[in-house]
This record gives structure tokens, sequence and C-alpha cells, in this order.
């Protein structure tokens, strides 16, 4: 899976933020490419840049990866300041795992481990509050994989939530969201992931890796059509944009 930057090509911009050598933006960014954008992928952690402004963008999306959102890199603390210029002009943004901590962080919120040192690996339930429902349909379980999570920042509204992880899904403003969990995931993803990252699965409140697999074919094709649903939201397509200052809750 292959998502190369092409300077050349007119479509709208989706700025692409993400965390390892090999990381990849998924499902997300096959789904963004179908609907007419083009990707800007950056890596700040490897000493790319990010713009002073979204106006060459027509959002952003921070992925997660494997380090915390209260690290003391210097790549976290630049990403997690310039979570301001989306804010700021209310251009879409979507943070995912480490992405919404970030969002939390810079909003002044925490971002934590569980009290009882529980962690979301696998397949989890998810809980839509009244707001979230307007919105859209949610799925019954969605894939996870984090051992942090973060409370409700001041201006947030709680989308859903989890028996484990409180708050699983928010909204800031008219067109930033965060989310805990990893729509992103592809098969493929999947195996690298609960490969490389096996020894994980063995903290307290993670699923073993069959169940990882198991719950993908239960659960994955509701997760994807919320996607699509999410998307439609947030983002529209390349040549029907969402105008943010005019949403309406679904029918």
């Amino acid at each position: 899976m292959r998502f190369q930057f092409d300077p050349g090509n007119n479509r709208p911009k989706i700025l692409i933020i993400l965390h390892q050598e090999n990381s990849s933006p998924g499902r997300v960014g096959l789904e963004l490419v179908k609907r007419g954008f083009q990707l800007d992928i950056r890596k700040p952690r490897f000493g790319d840049s990010l713009p002073d402004t979204m106006e060459h963008h027509a959002g952003a999306v921070i992925f997660g990866g494997p380090m915390s959102a209260n690290d003391p890199d210097g790549f976290v603390h630049k990403e997690i300041d310039w979570i301001k210029v989306p804010l700021a002009e209310e251009k879409p943004f979507l943070g995912i795992c480490l992405g919404a901590q970030m969002m939390v962080k810079h909003l002044g919120g925490t971002v934590s481990g569980h009290r009882d040192s529980l962690v979301e690996i696998g397949y989890y339930s998810l809980h839509p509050t009244e707001t979230g429902k307007a919105l859209m349909d949610w799925p019954k379980k969605v894939y996870q994989w984090h051992r942090e999570g973060f409370d409700l920042p001041r201006g947030a509204d709680l989308l859903a939530g989890g028996p484990t992880y409180p708050n699983q899904a928010i909204r800031v403003g008219p067109a930033a969201y965060g989310i805990q969990f990893h729509p992103e995931l592809t098969h493929q993803m999947m195996v690298r992931w609960t490969t490389k990252g096996a020894p994980r699965m063995e903290l307290p409140g993670a699923q073993n890796r069959r169940d990882h697999f198991a719950g993908r074919f239960v659960y994955d094709p509701d997760v994807k059509k919320w996607l699509d649903r999410f998307l439609n939201l947030w983002i529209g397509t390349a040549e029907a944009p969402v105008e943010h200052g005019q949403l309406k809750a679904a029918e």
C-alpha cells in the first residue's frame, strides 16, 4: 500500500501526519483518495515541516503511534502546538488515537493511563452519546490499540464513550474531531501490529491475537460503514466539500 505526494496534481490536498518510518494512512487514506483528495504525507518526527496555514489544504489528519502525547520529544510538542492552525481556521481536523490525545493536550486537557493499568488492544464496545447519535450511526465495537486515554477538555462535545476509557470520540468546534479507535486499520496492518506488538497483548485488559482477527471478521463491516458516514460529515468529497458553517444533523 503506497501513497505518494504528487506536487503536480491540482486536486485538493489533505495533510497526513504519520509517526513511524513505515506508517501508512491505511483505509482512511484510501477512502480520501477515492473521494478525490491528494495526500500530502509528512512525518515531523523525521524532520518534515508543517504548514503555517491551512490555506493550501482541505483538511488534516494526525494518526497514532507508539509514543505518548506526554513525551518530551520536540516533534511531539511541535505537533501539539501546530493543532492551533486548523482549529483557528476551522478547517477539518481529525486526530486518531495519539492524534486525538495531542488535540486534547493542546486544549489543556489530560492524557493518562487507566487507574488499574488496563489497556484496550483489540475490539471493544463503543457507546454513542445523544449528541453522537444525532450525528450518525456508530458501530457496536471498534478496534483499539492504546494504553492511555484522555479527559474531556473545555469546549469539547463527547460523541461516544466506552466502559474502560470513558471518552472515545469528541468534537471541538465545527470541524475538529478526535477518536480513540482505529478505523484506518486494514487486514495487512492488523497482521503487522499484532506481530510487531505481540508483547503488548500480554498487558492487562488486552485481547489475544486470535480474537483480533475473529473480531475483525464480525465487526469490521460496520466500522467501514461508519468511516464512510463520518467522512461524509467531516470532509465530503473534493468536488463537494462539506461547508462546516452549515452542518446539520444526519437524517
